[in-house]
């Protein structure tokens, strides 16, 4: 089987994540009922992490061990990648040991660079642009609870950020509508998400009506990594962005709430709506690790009857 990489989220098709919503969710239900599932027993993946992380970290780690495989850790500072050598000679010299690479870094041209230059698949464990496997653990998470993410509605509200951009590419695939809300200066750019129209995203300058009739309402920190030193400036610009109770109430009575985590209770979301019956954040945070079970298994092994 030729390589394929999952780099961002545009990268597979609506046939593709349906396997892998329906591969995931085999997984789980085997990872609850305590059922080996070893499909990639001497296979090795390879972490690098430029950011910092917890859940993509033990998500992934987890998740091979799982699987029967194992792990090696990298971070920059133990490692030359990013440093004295060139990340495409990095990429040539990891991708001759290890069977699979994650990478969790801030631009994402070095991961296609070191995507370009591997033999081996590359999975996107963030970068500022794309956030795929959340996204992934997002939408399987959504499906869960709700059936068919199909002509359904999310709302986001807060920064046009790396997660934004990849709900719009969903959107754009899956046949689902995005609201939008972002503060003044903060908004998305389609030609960073690469989305062919406009059709599946709409903006509003109001985040209470970018909730309106919503199914699915989320959001992110108001400072993602790599951007702390805007902290103060992004506080006063997103003082209107915080999902409350009000906007819960505008939106289904069924919708749910979504995080990626960590989350700032009191800043751009209330306690009583990341903690209140709406919110299926700790499933959505554990489903992180199955359907990257999933996507490890499909990148190595293809489908699997």
């Amino acid at each position: 089987m030729s390589i394929k990489h999952y780099l961002q989220f545009s990268d597979f098709t609506a046939d593709e994540y349906a396997y892998l919503f329906a591969r995931a969710a085999l997984i789980k239900r085997k990872f609850k009922a305590y059922e080996k599932h070893h499909p990639l027993v001497d296979r090795t993946l390879a972490m690098i992490f430029e950011k910092a992380s917890t859940r993509t970290r033990v998500s992934f780690e987890a998740g091979m061990y799982q699987l029967g495989g194992s792990v090696v850790h990298l971070t920059t500072g133990d490692s030359q990648l990013g440093r004295a050598e060139p990340i495409e000679d990095s990429a040539k010299v990891i991708s001759r040991m290890v069977d699979l690479v994650m990478i969790r870094t801030f631009g994402q041209d070095k991961i296609e660079r070191f995507a370009a230059h591997s033999r081996v698949p590359v999975i996107n464990g963030l970068t500022n642009e794309f956030h795929p496997c959340q996204i992934l653990a997002d939408i399987f998470t959504f499906i869960e609870h709700r059936g068919s993410i199909l002509g359904k509605t999310v709302a986001w509200v807060g920064d046009g950020n790396n997660m934004a951009n990849t709900w719009l590419q969903a959107a754009e695939i899956l046949g689902f509508k995005v609201h939008v809300s972002t503060p003044s200066g903060y908004e998305i750019d389609q030609s960073v998400a690469g989305l062919r129209s406009a059709d599946s995203y709409k903006v509003f300058k109001d985040p209470m009506d970018a909730c309106r009739g919503a199914d699915l309402v989320t959001t992110d920190v108001w400072t993602s990594m790599g951007y702390e030193a805007e902290n103060e400036a992004r506080r006063k610009a997103f003082a209107d962005w915080c999902v409350d109770e009000d906007m819960m109430k505008v939106a289904r009575p069924d919708a749910l709430f979504m995080h990626c985590l960590p989350a700032h209770r009191g800043e751009e979301v209330q306690a009583e709506v990341i903690d209140g019956p709406q919110s299926v954040v700790w499933d959505e945070a554990e489903n992180r690790m199955h359907v990257q079970k999933a996507l490890m298994e499909y990148l190595l092994l293809g489908r699997i009857a």
